[in-house]
């Protein structure tokens, strides 16, 4: 079976081939860095290393595109309530933001552009659009797009301009020939920092958001790439002005695929800044580890909406304990994956349809259980293995079992040999009672013929 993915755009299941036989471009619409990144982000993030990760596996050369918005109204607001430059603000919230990635196992994209870096071939694009009689200057020097000027406005969301327009609750705004044409640079106020502003022939301003990303994908993938990804709330406006700005520019198509991730809801209800109903990354892993929030979002499928609460997080940990329980019994051999093998052929069958973690990870736990049967260091070495194409499993065994337990390692040992010596003593009240009291500590023990090993609970 051949890799299928799910086009938003035309709203079915494709076969994918890629433009140059063997190589892979990609972008994603990455963060607006003014803030730390909550689970949110972590969401979309993790969907999509995974989906990068697999087309490695699968024996592509990706080129990978994740953008940095380094400059925009929320940026220029926070930094000047900071008292920091933007530049200050931005450096010091893209080293938080690799700070986070790194500990989720999130891989370094190909290239990570900052929006700022980009702004000539920003220009550029603006007056090509001017040239074709797309884009229109306006009173106090902005320059809008004419949205009714292109006639494939809306393809990607799947709306007509009139439906468009029905749904657009604002008045038409000064300058603006048409409430739906949007920004491609905004004329600078005098209120906003110097390092907020570039000269053009349009006079001093700043791209507007949409055609950043027009920029970077051109210069760092071509005119048309293969996939284009993002959250689903980006897919109107900003992937329909994306669309509408390259396409009107250049006269092809932009991206060959659009994935979109599904939402990480708190009460059913997308996670976001705006919406002041997220918990940062941070604030998160000071209760849960990274492995276990990174089993916890991607054991979900890519495009579904699922909610976000602690007892999924414990749900999530628990079963991750089962899988690092079996590689815990049995040390895994070094192995190459054989895709003929019954076990990593149904791995890949549910991965090339359309990134089906679901499943895939259910192919995991029949492996541990088959581990847990058979005792079998190559199964083992299978499960890992694997388990790694979604970055999962990767880390110690006994660590990630031990972790959480409220006791030092040396205390813990100390109370084993005590409880030992009890029930040498036949003393069979205190040797339950020290595994009560580790129990409610923690911490889990396990007697075996070789002897008692522990778990955190």
């Amino acid at each position: 079976m051949s890799l299928r993915i799910h086009n938003t755009l035309s709203r079915a299941l494709e076969d994918f081939s890629p433009l140059e036989p063997g190589h892979v471009r990609m972008y994603l619409c990455g963060i607006t860095v003014y803030d730390l990144c909550h689970v949110g982000h972590a969401r979309s993030n993790i969907a999509f290393d995974i989906i990068f990760r697999w087309l490695k596996a699968s024996g592509y050369r990706v080129t990978f595109v994740r953008n940095i918005t380094d400059i925009e109204d929320k940026i220029i607001r926070r930094a000047v309530e900071n008292g920091e430059t933007v530049r200050g603000l931005t450096d010091r919230m893209i080293a938080e933001m690799y700070v986070d990635f790194d500990k989720l196992g999130i891989e370094r994209p190909t290239h990570d552009p900052r929006a700022t870096d980009y702004v000539p071939q920003m220009l550029d694009i603006v007056k090509r659009l001017e040239g074709k009689g797309l884009a229109y200057r306006a009173e106090g020097g902005d320059v809008n797009y004419a949205v009714r000027r292109f006639p494939g406005y809306g393809k990607l969301s799947g709306k007509s301009l009139d439906e468009l327009h029905a749904g657009e609750r604002v008045a038409v705004l000064e300058g603006k020939e048409d409430p739906l044409d949007f920004v491609l640079w905004k004329s600078a106020k005098a209120t906003e920092p110097d390092d907020a502003k570039w000269d053009s022939e349009y006079g001093k301003g700043r791209p507007g958001w949409h055609i950043e990303c027009s920029a970077m994908c051109e210069e760092l993938l071509g005119k048309t790439f293969d996939i284009h990804g993002g959250g689903a709330d980006l897919q109107f406006p900003h992937h329909e002005n994306e669309i509408a700005q390259s396409e009107g520019a250049n006269g092809v198509p932009l991206a060959r695929f659009w994935l979109h991730n599904g939402f990480l809801n708190i009460d059913n209800e997308k996670m976001s800044k705006s919406l002041g109903n997220f918990f940062t990354i941070r604030e998160v892993l000071e209760r849960f580890d990274a492995q276990t929030l990174r089993f916890f979002l991607a054991r979900t499928h890519y495009r579904s909406q699922f909610n976000y609460s602690d007892v999924h997080l414990e749900d999530a940990r628990s079963s991750l304990r089962r899988l690092y329980t079996a590689l815990d019994l049995v040390k895994p051999a070094q192995v190459q994956i054989d895709w003929s093998d019954a076990h990593a052929a149904k791995f890949k069958a549910a991965m090339d349809n359309d990134f089906g973690t679901p499943d895939a990870v259910a192919v995991l736990f029949e492996l541990a259980a088959e581990v847990n049967r058979s005792k079998s260091a190559q199964t083992a070495g299978l499960l890992k293995a694997l388990a790694g194409t979604l970055g999962l499993l990767q880390g110690d065994p006994k660590e990630f079992l031990q972790s959480g337990a409220t006791l030092g390692e040396a205390e813990i040992h100390a109370l084993i040999e005590q409880r030992a010596a009890a029930k040498k003593a036949r003393n069979f009240v205190e040797a339950d009672r020290i595994r009560d009291d580790l129990l409610t500590r923690g911490v889990v023990l396990k007697d075996s013929p070789t002897g008692t090993t522990w778990e955190a609970a």
